[in-house]
This record gives structure tokens, sequence and C-alpha cells, in this order.
């Protein structure tokens, strides 16, 4: 080790010889003079062609490259059509090949470095006879994602807090507002607030009840007046939501249906062969702008869809008679620039006919898609914002003495502000598409009344008590496989440099493609755990030990920014910016640099310390 080879060899697995034979002979024939490549728009649909081409040993043909987003007919024929020469794809084809390489010379070479050199010590550890470290570009650093978070949670220390509630009424409504610390108030610059609306401590909570509890007025029904500082009203709209890319469409299904990213995946592809979606491997949430213009198709079509609770049909009838269509690719959900290979998954309005014979999860995910894709013809739904904000005053007199914040100045009063706001649904424009069938419709509970808009601002509030609410700080959530579906699309967040942010932008760890996959491989490889219940993610002891040693050792690999800088690499080379030859030397002296590290430091008794130390957590 490194094991870095001068020419990389391909061989066609025994599973597909016979169906390779049948394609190379076609390939091959005298009679063949072009060739139309219709493998995936993409750049990994791009480097099976190449495979295939490299191993059948094509030449002298002319070859023109098929780029369509879905299988619908007019869209086969399309591309077939405008087919580009495939040397126009070259490029691509470069960046595919080193994406190949770049994964096997960092799985072969640093999984064995590390298995020689700290696989004794798990497998010992575990009661094992062996264990080998798996290590991946892409899975050690979701495993990585995982470990981090389940550490957070374990270091998490619950912190109570305590808010004081006001209760008044309004119009025949009760309702309560929260004390909110303001630039008059007695605990302004208090070192025990918790935020600027609770305390750390109860008796501090207490102590500000009983000041404004002191106030109460036995003429006015044993209330205390509190003075209406400010009562705004203000419209909200609330646009559709951008179309789904698969990312987005696998962390819905996870939410809803409670099924894996590979499950939604395979789905929807199966929806996609059906002709019923366009292609599911997209990172793109929007139209393309020629799909746009022709998008009355998708519209007409939907037409036809008649499901148990789900009448598409009446939706497309209302956007069509409005045409509303009109205009969508001047919209937000047309950009061009923001698609890479593929646009957002949609609804053909082809192949309606395959619908009575999905299974009840599919019919779902299929309403999903569409109700998603209705949307974004309606207009905003429309909210009406009210918010209220009421002082009280209170001499210093109001206050016990002992353990009172700092005194601010003799003979000086104090004010102390309680907040509280609601949003009511006035228009719900495109939120009536958004009426799932299979979900149970939920009712918003309103903290404060419509009634209350009608105060006026220095007008009189009551405060018939007041109340402490406990509540403690909760601990970071655990990844289900949907968010972390979504956080690897985008691990931008995760990134301090912002030009690497921009470029893991929109394709992330990993791609739509293999991200499903790569959970599966870490479930598979016993390093994580999967609730079939909940989608709930969480390490194993085993996962925790191997993030432990890639951790002392390679520490880079954990990261997103290593990823990324990947990442952003296949694409320059993808788009001229650099050759292949210099994307090749930096990734073999990365592996170099760090096979050497490795071999030269030895972790193995600090190493057995964490192992020791995270095993008391794992039953």
């Amino acid at each position: 080790l490194p094991f870095l080879p001068e020419q990389y060899k391909y061989e066609v697995i025994s599973s597909v010889r016979k169906q390779f034979e049948v394609v190379k002979r076609l390939l091959n024939r005298a009679d063949v003079e072009k060739i139309y490549v219709c493998t995936d728009s993409g750049r990994e649909g791009e480097y099976i062609y190449r495979l295939v081409r490299q191993e059948a040993g094509v030449s002298g043909k002319e070859e023109r490259r098929v780029w369509i987003d879905s299988q619908t007919e007019e869209e086969i024929k399309r591309g077939i059509r405008e087919a580009k020469i495939l040397s126009d794809y070259d490029k691509l084809s470069d960046s595919a090949y080193l994406r190949a390489k770049e994964d096997y010379l960092m799985g072969i070479n640093f999984s064995r470095l590390l298995s020689i050199k700290y696989s004794r010590i798990l497998a010992d550890f575990l009661n094992e006879k062996y264990c080998v470290i798996s290590v991946g570009r892409v899975m050690t650093c979701v495993l990585g994602m995982v470990v981090r978070r389940e550490k957070q949670i374990r270091e998490f220390v619950k912190t109570p807090f305590y808010k004081v509630l006001a209760h008044a009424e309004a119009g025949g409504a009760s309702f309560s507002l929260e004390w909110k610390v303001c630039e008059a108030s007695k605990y302004l610059g208090f070192p025990k607030l918790y935020k600027d609306n609770g305390f750390l401590r109860r008796e501090d909570a207490q102590q500000l009840q009983d000041a404004l509890r002191s106030r109460a007025d036995p003429g006015n029904g044993n209330c205390v007046t509190a003075c209406v500082e400010k009562v705004s009203r203000q419209k909200e709209t609330k646009r559709p939501p951008l179309l789904y890319n698969l990312a987005e469409l696998q962390n819905d299904c996870s939410r809803f249906f409670k099924i894996s990213p590979e499950q939604t995946l395979g789905i929807v592809q199966s929806l996609y062969e059906k002709k019923l979606v366009t292609y599911p491997r997209t990172d793109a949430r929007v139209l393309s702008t020629p799909v746009a213009k022709e998008i009355v198709k998708n519209l007409s079509g939907l037409k036809k869809v008649h499901m148990p609770g789900f009448e598409a049909a009446s939706f497309a009838e209302e956007i069509l008679a409005g045409k509303w269509h009109q205009g969508i690719e001047k919209s937000r959900y047309t950009d061009d620039s923001k698609i890479t290979d593929h646009y957002a998954i949609i609804p053909t309005g082809s192949g309606t006919g395959a619908l009575p014979s999905l299974d009840r999860v599919s019919a779902n995910v299929y309403e999903t898609i569409t109700r998603r894709f209705l949307a974004i013809f309606y207009p905003p739904a429309v909210y009406q914002k009210l918010s209220l904000v009421a002082k009280v005053e209170l001499p210093q007199e109001a206050w016990r003495q002992e353990g009172a914040a700092a005194e601010q100045g003799p003979g000086r009063g104090y004010t102390e502000q309680f907040t509280a706001s609601g949003k009511y649904l006035k228009e719900p424009g495109y939120l009536k598409v958004m009426e799932y069938s299979f979900l149970k419709k939920k009712e918003e509970k309103q903290t404060l009344p419509e009634e209350a808009g009608k105060l006026r601002k220095n007008g009189k509030l009551n405060f018939s008590d007041f109340s402490i609410k406990e509540g403690e700080t909760t601990p970071p959530k655990r990844y289900t496989s949907g968010s972390m579906i979504l956080a690897m699309e985008n691990a931008g967040s995760l990134i301090e440099d912002e030009e690497l942010r921009e470029q893991i932008k929109g394709c992330g760890i990993g791609t739509s493609a293999t991200r499903a996959g790569i959970l599966e491989k870490l479930v598979k490889n016993k390093y994580l755990g999967l609730s079939k219940k909940t989608q709930v993610l969480t390490p194993t002891l085993r996962g925790e030990m191997v993030f432990d040693v890639v951790y002392v050792s390679i520490r880079s690999l954990l990261n997103p920014e290593l990823t990324a800088s990947w990442e952003k690499g296949l694409g320059q080379v993808q788009d001229g910016g650099i050759s292949s030859q210099e994307y090749m030397d930096k990734l073999t002296d990365f592996i170099r640099r760090n096979t050497s590290k490795v071999i030269r430091e030895n972790y193995s008794v600090p190493l057995q310390r964490e192992f020791e130390r995270a095993a008391k957590y794992y039953q």
C-alpha cells in the first residue's frame, strides 16, 4: 500500500455475459452504421455506455447521444431527432471514469490499510474472529454524520426553563400572552434568563409572578390592568413549494409512509417505467423551459386521473379552463440554470391506464408527486398574521427584595412586556390541492384569537391571572432515513467554505441515484441501525468503533468538505476547467500522504479506551 494501478482493467461479470454478447454483436454488425446511445442522461449513464463500447471494441461507427428526461413517445422522438455526436460528451465521460477510479482507490486502499492496522483490536473487542473495516468516500462521510449526531445527543444536558404567562380575554375569547424582557424591564441584563422570554430558575419566575399579582385591583375584578402597546395585522402569502427532486420525495415518503429511501426509489422507478412520471434520479426541483412551454400536455393527460380521495382531473380542468398554466416558463418553477441532467419529477399525464393496478403505497406516491405538480399553477395561500404587545407598569415596591434582580436606581419603576401572536388562513390558494387522501387533516391551534385584533393601541387589557409554564431544552433529533437523504443533498449547510458550499449545493454528498444505496450498505454492514417503524437511523457499536478508527487516522474522510472538494474537481473536469491528469495527480497524492500517515502512527491504546467508553451506551 498504497495500491495505485498504472492501468485500470475491466471485465464483464458472468451474470450479464450472455446479454452483453447480444449487445456486442448488434454494435459490431457490418450493416449497422449508426448507433444511438440511450443510456440514462447523466454522468453514470454516460459511463455505462462507454464501458460497453470499450469492452465490445466498437469502432468506425457514427455514434449519437440521445438525451431525454421522460419515456413518453414524443420525448423519445425528440431525443432521437436532436441527438448530438457522442464526442460532445467526452468530458462528461472523463469525469465518470475519474469518479469510478476515485471510489475504487479510496475504498481499496483505506479499507485494507485500516483493516490491517486496526481490525484486530475491533475483532477482539467485539469477540469476533475477523472484523473488516470498510471505508468509502461517501459512505464514511455519512457514517460520520450519524455518529456525530448521536454523540451530540449523548452529551446533551437538559436545561429547565420557566416562562411567565398572563391570561386575558378579548371579545369573549380567552388567550395567553408570554412575558418577554424589554428595555425597561427589571430583568434587562439579568444573568439567569433563558433566552429573552424565560428564566433558568423557578424562583425568579415566581418572583415576577408575585410582583405582577401584587398589582391586582379589587375594584377591577382582581385583574391587573395592562396597556396595549401594539396591535399589528399583517398579510402574509405562502407560495406553492418547488417541485420534487428525488431527495425531497424520499424525505416526504419517509415521513408520510415510513418507507426507506431505497423503497421510495424503487416505487418511483416503477412509476417511471409505467410512463406515469418523469425520470426519478434528479437533483433539480424546477422545469426546463422547453418542458414548461409544453406543460399543457401533462395537464391534459391528468384530466383522465380519477383516484379514490384524489380527483386530479378536477384540478387539471380548473387550471386549463383558467389558463393558469400560461407563463409558467417565466416563473420560479422554471430555471434552466438549476438543471444539470434532469428536471424535476412530475406526472407525465401518460400511462394512466396503469393506475388501477398500483398497490396502495405506489398510488400514494403518485398522488404525492401529482399534487405537488398541480399546486404550482395555483395562487399563493394568504394568511392574516396578528400580533399583540401589552405592558404592565410595576413600581419598585412590587418586588420582594430577597433574591431580586439588580436594582436600576432608587425610586425607579419598571415595565414588563407580554406578547402573543396568531396566524389565520384567509385564502387557501394552492393549499386546497395539498389535502392528501392518506393524511388526517390537522386543526391548527391558535394562541391568539382573531377577536384580539379588535383591541386598539393604548387601550386597556385586563390580565385575570398569571401562571408559570415549565419546560426544558431538547437534544438534537436523530436523522431519519429521509432527513439523512436531505442532509446528504444539502451538505452545504455543514460546510463553512463558501465556494465549496456553492459547489456542493444541488449535488451534495453522493448523487440522487446513489444516496439510498449508501444508506442500505451502511445498514447491511451493521454500521447503522434503521428502525422500520420510524425510519430513525442510529449507529451501532461497530459503526461507532469504525468512526473512532477513521477519526484518529484519516479524519477528513468523515467530513463533507472532502466529498465537496472531490465533487468540485469532477465538475471542473466535466466543464473543461482542469484536465483528468490534474485530478488524478491530486487524488493519488491524497492517498499517498494518508497511507504514509496511517503506517507511521499507532492509536491502538487510545482507541481501546474510546471503545470502552462507547460500549456502555450499547446493549
